[in-house]
């Protein structure tokens, strides 16, 4: 697949899925993200990249978010970098990450 494709195809899925998840295939901390999202009733969208892959598809996600983003697992939320497994767990304790999903239509009750 040739380089610009395969960033369209990272905007597209970053664009049409409430909550998307890049992570490294094989990666324990995606597999927490994936189970704590599950755990709440959202279905997260999932992207295994294969280690040849990660720094190409980490820049993509920094272009894509205007942001730096240096490590996997890597949480979009509604469109936008909501950041990583921490964030993801912080935000959870404190009671925000719910109403969040709602907001993005990732959750409907």
């Amino acid at each position: 697949m040739q380089a610009g494709k395969d960033a369209i195809l990272v905007n597209k899925l970053v664009d049409e899925n409430a909550v998307m998840v890049f992570g490294q295939r094989g990666c324990c901390m995606c597999h927490v993200v994936r189970l704590l999202l599950l755990g709440l009733g959202v279905n997260p969208t999932i992207s295994a990249v294969d280690e040849e892959d990660v720094v190409d598809v980490i820049s993509r996600l920094s272009k894509i978010s205007g942001e730096l983003v240096v490590e996997f697992p890597v949480v979009f939320v509604g469109g936008k970098l909501f950041g990583g497994l921490e964030k993801l767990v912080a935000t959870h304790i404190s009671g925000e990450l719910v109403p969040l999903l709602k907001d993005a239509k990732a959750l409907w009750l």
